[in-house]
Order: C-alpha cells, then sequence, then structure tokens
C-alpha cells in the first residue's frame, strides 16, 4: 500500500473518519439509521487533535499516521493472548534480511533473550511512504509468562540498525472462572446501596461495620433464618464529592481509581482505639445529638456525614503521626501501601489536600477548573510546592484510602469467612466528574471537545448526554494500558466479582460534540481487543468473575466476543423479550448470564407495577406535556399485561389470579413471589435481586434526568439492620426468597 492523496475535501474527511475510528452509521433501537454528518464528523476528529481546516491538512495527518503504524519495529504496547509463539514486525525493505536479537525483561525482572535471521521470510504486507519500502513479517518468538513485561528488539544487517522497545502484556484467553460454576453450579445474591444501611449504630449512612452485620443475615447457611445467597452486589464505592444534590453520584466519581472515605466506620480504626480525645468527643452531646439525628435523618445526608467523619479521622491520623515517628509495624504497613499504589494515590491526595485548602481559602469555589492557575496543572511547580508545604494534609488523604483499604478487606474477608462463595461484588462505573481528580491529574487520557452519551432509546427519546469527556485511546495504548489496568485492579481489589458499567465501552462510546445536543452524535471505536485481554489477565491474577453490563444498543458481536473471553452478560427482566415483544420464558435465558430485576435507574418491581417511576417524572417536570404522561401511562398498561401474561404461562401464580393486568392496582405478594420465582428459575449462572425489589420497596434509587427534583442515590433501606431477622414482614421476604434458592438448587 501507499498514501493516495484524496480528490475532494469531503473524501479526505470520510477517509479521516474510518482512520480514527468514527463509525460512518448505526442503528438505534428503534429501527431508524442515523448517519454520520460532516459537521460531527469534523467536531469528533478535530477534539482527537486532527486538522480539518483543509484536505491537505487531513491527507498530511492520515499519511503521517499511517507512516507511524509502519516505521517503528513494533507498537509502542503489544498485548497479546499467550502463550506468543510469534511477533509481527514492521521492517524497512533494506533491512528484510537483517538479524533480529530480543530480549523481554518481565515483571519479576528474569531475561528471556534470542535471535532470529529475517532472511528467506515471505512478507505478509508491504507500504511505501516518502519513498521508503516497509515490509511486514513474522517472527518466531515463545513466550508463555502472563503479565506486564518489556519487549527490547533490534534490527540489523552490518551497516544500518533499528531499534525499539515495546510493552509487551500476556494474558489469558478467558476471565477467571471458579470451578463450582464451570461445573453448572448456579448462585444468588443480594444488590445494595451501601449508602443506604441502616443501623442503631453508624453515624447516618452504611459503612463496612455495617456490611459485616448484613453478611450475617446474607449468608447462605441461613444462621439465624438468612437469606442463602452467596454474595452482595454493591454499588460503585468511587470517591465522589459528597455534595447534594449535583456530586453524589456513585456513577459519576470524582475519582475512578479510590474509595469513598464515608464508608468508614471511624470506630473500628486502630488509632481509635484507647484515644481518649477522640472518645470524649464522640461522646460529647453536640456530636451524639448530630449521629442521632443522621441515623433518623429519611435520606443519607451527605455533606454532614462527611464532615463528621473526616473531623474524626483527623484526629486518629494525628495520633497515627506518632507511629510514623516511631517506625511502628502500622507505619511499615502505611509506607508499603502508598509505595504500592505510587504515583496514582500520591496525585489524588494531592487533588484532596488542594482542594480543601482552596476552598477554605476561597469559598464560593468548588471545582478545580476554577482554582487559581497555578493549581490547575498537576506538573505545575506551585502544585508541586504546595504538597511539600503541606505534606501532612497529602499523607492525610492517603491515610484515608490505606483505612478504606484495609476496612473493605476485612468485609470480605468476614464473607468469604461466613460461607460466601463470591464475597463482595463490586462495580466499576464508566464515568467521571469531568470537574474531578481524574481529570484534573489525567488529563491528557481524555479528549477535549466532545461528551460521552447514548443515541435515543425507549426511556430517552431524546438521547443521553452523559456530561463527561470520553478516553484518549492513543494515550492509553501509548502509555500501555496503564490507568486502564489500575482503574481495573484497583476496584476488583477485595472482592470476588467485579460489574462493568456499560461494557460496551471497550468496543465503542457514543461521542457528542460539545455544542450539540445528543441526537447529534456518533460511534468512536476503541481498542477491543487490548482492554478485553487485560481485563482477563486482572480477572484471572485475582480470581474474580467478570459481569459486563450488556443494556442498550448491543451489536450481536459485541455479545459473541464478551462470551469468547468468559464475560458473563447482564440480563433484566423488563428488557428479555422474544420477536413479538412477549417476555422471555426462564429456559430461554443464557447459562453464562447474571438475571436481575432492574437497575438504580429504572423502576423497582413494586414502583413499575404502580406507576411511580412515571408519576416521579411527572412531578420532577421531565416529562414535556400531558399527552406524553398518559402516553408512558397506556405503554406500562400493556408492558404490565405482559409481565402477568408470562407469569402464569409458567404456572408460577395460582390458577385463581387475576389475568387481566388492570385488576390488580399494586404488587402483590403472589405475585411478587411469582416474579422471584420467575428469576430463579432461570439458567443463568448468577441471580441478583435488589434489595428494594426484596422488600417491595416503590421508590428507585435514581431518577435519570432529574437532580434536586428527586432524592438520588440518597434513599435508605426500608428495614434497619437489626430488624432483619425479627420484623415479621422481612423474616416473610426472608423466607420466601430462600426457598425460592433451594429449589432451584442456587443455594
Amino acid at each position: 500500500m501507499s498514501f493516495e492523496p484524496s480528490d475532494s475535501y469531503e473524501n479526505a474527511l470520510e477517509r479521516a473518519a474510518t482512520l480514527w475510528g468514527v463509525v460512518p452509521s448505526f442503528w438505534d433501537i428503534f429501527g431508524k439509521q442515523h448517519h454520520t454528518t460532516p459537521e460531527i464528523a469534523k467536531a469528533i476528529l478535530g477534539s482527537m487533535g486532527v486538522p480539518v481546516d483543509s484536505q491537505q491538512a487531513l491527507d498530511a495527518c492520515m499519511e503521517q499516521r499511517l507512516l507511524e503504524q509502519w516505521n517503528r519495529l513494533v507498537p509502542l504496547t503489544l498485548v497479546l493472548t499467550g502463550p506468543v509463539t510469534s511477533l509481527t514486525l514492521s521492517v524497512p525493505a533494506t533491512l528484510a534480511d537483517g538479524l533480529v536479537s530480543w530480549e523481554i525483561t518481565a515483571e519479576n525482572e528474569s531475561r528471556s533473550v534470542g535471535r532470529f535471521r529475517l532472511a528467506g521470510v515471505v512478507p505478509k504486507e508491504k507500504a511505501v511512504f516518502g519513498g521508503v519500502t516497509y515490509l511486514r513479517v513474522e517472527m518466531p518468538l515463545e513466550f508463555d509468562q502472563l503479565g506486564y513485561h518489556t519487549l527490547h528488539l533490534r534490527l540489523e544487517n552490518g551497516t544500518s540498525s533499528v531499534s525499539a522497545e515495546s510493552r509487551l502484556i500476556v494474558c489469558p484467553d478467558r476471565a477467571w472462572y471458579p470451578e463450582w460454576l464451570e461445573n453448572g453450579g448456579k448462585t444468588a445474591g443480594l444488590a445494595i446501596s451501601l449508602y443506604g444501611l441502616r443501623s442503631n449504630r453508624n453515624w447516618g449512612c452504611g459503612d463496612f461495620t455495617d456490611l459485616e452485620k448484613l453478611t450475617d443475615w446474607v449468608r447462605p447457611d441461613g444462621v439465624g433464618g438468612g437469606l442463602g445467597a452467596s454474595f452482595i452486589a454493591l454499588n460503585p464505592l468511587h470517591a465522589i464529592a459528597n455534595r447534594t444534590p449535583y456530586n453524589t453520584s456513585p456513577y459519576l466519581p470524582a475519582c475512578t481509581y479510590y474509595r469513598n472515605f464515608i464508608y468508614l466506620d471511624p470506630e473500628r480504626s486502630e488509632d481509635f482505639a484507647g484515644n481518649e480525645r477522640a472518645a470524649a468527643i464522640l461522646k460529647s452531646t453536640a456530636v451524639a445529638k448530630e449521629m442521632a439525628a443522621l441515623r433518623a435523618s429519611e435520606h443519607v445526608e451527605y455533606e454532614r456525614v462527611a464532615r463528621l467523619k473526616l473531623r474524626f479521622m483527623k484526629l486518629l491520623f494525628r495520633r497515627f503521626l506518632g507511629e510514623m515517628r516511631q517506625n511502628t509495624k502500622r507505619a511499615t504497613e502505611f509506607r508499603e501501601y502508598t509505595l504500592e499504589q505510587g504515583r496514582l494515590l500520591e496525585q489524588f491526595a494531592i487533588y484532596c489536600a488542594l482542594d480543601e485548602a482552596v476552598h477554605k481559602k476561597y469559598p464560593t469555589t468548588w471545582i478545580w477548573p476554577d482554582w487559581p492557575e497555578e493549581y490547575r496543572d498537576p506538573e505545575s511547580p506551585a502544585v508541586m510546592a504546595f504538597a511539600k508545604k503541606h505534606w501532612r494534609s497529602v499523607m492525610f488523604y492517603q491515610y484515608l484510602q490505606w483505612q478504606v483499604d484495609l476496612q473493605i478487606g476485612r468485609a470480605q474477608r468476614y464473607t468469604r469467612e461466613h460461607g460466601l462463595r463470591i464475597g463482595l461484588y463490586h462495580d466499576l462505573a464508566l464515568a467521571t466528574d469531568r470537574c474531578g481528580s481524574d481529570l484534573w491529574a489525567h488529563r491528557k487520557f481524555y479528549a477535549a471537545g466532545c461528551r460521552v452519551g447514548s443515541p435515543p432509546d425507549d426511556f430517552s427519546p431524546k438521547g443521553q448526554d452523559w456530561s463527561f469527556p470520553p478516553p484518549n485511546t492513543a494515550a492509553h495504548q501509548a502509555d500501555g494500558y496503564q490507568l486502564f489496568r489500575d482503574s481495573i485492579r484497583n476496584n476488583a481489589r477485595h472482592g470476588g466479582a467485579l460489574r462493568i458499567d456499560h461494557v460496551m465501552r471497550f468496543f465503542r462510546l457514543y461521542w457528542i460534540p460539545d455544542g450539540m445536543e445528543a441526537t447529534s452524535g456518533a460511534y468512536v471505536l476503541d481498542k477491543p481487543q487490548d482492554l478485553l485481554r487485560i481485563l482477563a489477565l486482572e480477572s484471572v491474577r485475582s480470581k474474580m468473575l467478570v459481569i459486563g453490563e450488556d443494556l442498550g444498543t448491543v451489536e450481536p458481536h459485541v455479545r459473541e466476543t464478551l462470551a469468547k473471553f468468559g464475560i458473563i452478560s447482564y440480563k433484566l427482566l423488563y428488557f428479555e423479550k422474544d420477536g413479538s415483544g412477549a417476555f422471555k420464558q426462564p429456559k430461554d435465558y443464557p447459562v453464562e448470564s447474571l438475571v436481575t430485576s432492574t437497575t438504580h435507574d429504572l423502576p423497582t418491581l413494586a414502583g413499575f407495577w404502580t406507576n411511580r417511576d412515571i408519576e416521579a417524572r411527572r412531578n420532577a417536570g421531565l416529562l414535556p406535556d400531558d399527552e406524553s404522561y398518559r402516553g408512558q401511562l397506556a405503554s406500562r398498561a400493556i408492558e404490565k399485561q405482559k409481565m402477568l401474561d408470562a407469569m402464569h404461562l409458567t404456572g408460577l401464580l395460582p390458577p385463581h389470579y387475576p389475568r387481566d393486568a388492570s385488576q390488580i392496582p399494586e404488587l402483590t405478594g403472589e405475585l411478587h413471589n411469582a416474579v422471584v420465582g420467575f428469576l430463579a428459575s432461570t439458567p443463568s449462572a448468577l441471580l441478583v435481586l435488589n434489595q428494594e425489589d426484596l422488600t417491595k420497596e416503590t421508590e428507585q434509587q435514581n431518577l435519570p434526568g432529574s437532580t434536586w427534583q428527586y432524592p438520588n442515590w440518597r434513599r435508605k433501606m426500608k428495614f434497619r439492620l437489626e430488624e432483619l431477622s425479627t420484623h415479621p414482614e422481612a423474616l416473610g421476604f426472608t423466607a420466601m426468597f430462600r426457598n425460592w434458592l433451594l429449589k432451584t438448587h442456587r443455594l
């Protein structure tokens, strides 16, 4: 091949869009095809740094990009499935008979070396750029060590030579599966919002100690009349700003890599034991009154809880500084943790310290884009000087994450010791807050000028704008996908399963250019093979199941590829229908899947049946007019009838039960039992039931499109932890769920 100039600007734009992965068209769920207009393509390419002002500029940029793919022996990063048996090299034709010397420095510092003469090797491809001919050739190379390695190559023929260094990531072909699941086993879990756990002892929101107490009820041996489940599915625990109502979504974190300190139980810290000052303040009238009010509040009061916990953790940290000076065992463990986390944690801690200091000096400044200019660049001299001067504050935020790590690690060990096969099931959000630490610290890994969203669908006729920038794939690839690896590794830490929110991100994302509506977007391709291989590697190393949330507009090849890599599919009752629009029967669900009733963004079962989500949208002003309201009610009536028909068809409802959904104004006990039985009867390997659906609650955790109009991400569990094993209603729900697990061999 060789680069041929475009014959027009339109042709150049179209070629560039293809080269940079901008998809020319897509089909939405209504069967309507959308074409990427030149205006959209120009905006997206511009956000990637491609000059779009002229045909000549586009041609020059395309030629340079292709040349970069050919004039290097190997790419900066190679992600391969092991065992590696060969490498594809791109070599100048003048060195086609040269000698290749290679050396692999493995991550454990062992070395492998070899040589190979290229003479006689038949090229696979050929390209010419600037009068220089390049050849693609296959070279045998045997290496079977999984992990993150460094590859050094040198090609020479006595008169000239070229060298290259590459990150070599060798991965398994599939994610980890436990033996019992491979052998056809099935299990079940309970999905909770950790912040919403209520207890007589927490500080106003659920914490890691509550999580252990919940385990005592969830445990599969049924001690105390427990559920009999094998895992607890958690909301994303990412660090957020904890400010109501705009900064409480666990799916829009300030930091993807570290967790929210609001889940800490300060009283479980070793630095609390024997700390007379902290104990005295805790017992003071003012603090005791505040804690009682926070426990009694209808919704989680993020700012008040965070302020109270931060105050106490700073007291505990002052005591810990004494251990640092004495170089105790705990001080050594802390240093080991910070060394392991490295620059990633250091930058997050600097951001947190800066955020606190800047807001203290400028009370109306809430986000880093409004900070004094010298602090907006994480590598600036001003930031370095701040970190040096305020080292205690920076260390405090490192200490805070260490404490989180210790407590959630203890919680995971507790689940496993009490019989939960999987233990904790974590959730990795897709988004990141554009005004959070991720964007401050790692800006080059995001594309400026576009936002991520989704095209129109049933729930969002005008599409969705998620208001965060898309990833800069080229930057991630050049950096060896280190941030991607860390996002998987840190979020799977201390857990047995990881849910990937919007798993289609590995294949493509919907980009919306700034200044345009969500309907004016286009899909942009990513590097699915690289990303899924690394995900499989991290899964195998940490022995975690991977669940891919594959809801929405999903092309068939996506699910085929996910299945090939052992990623468990995500099946939602509301969405699983056949070609006629009827609900699928339990037998039609795939084995390698997780089945569930609903998600945080959709109505609960009881809310679905009473139209609470529609009423909530109307009350929040999210419906354009009464006609839309009536249309949603009419559509819901049809859906309820289809669900009722499906329950009758399975024989899960008694013969006398009404067959007309309009005669059933709410989710009755019999219908509730049937739906749970329906889910449990599927062959899906995993079943998860949301806490709201177990206890027949009508209000969902999040109402998409709303902020102050609805108490998003603040709802507390119906029962206190202390009531789960004593309250008659809770005992009834527990017995019902446990019986279904026994009947369907999930226990």
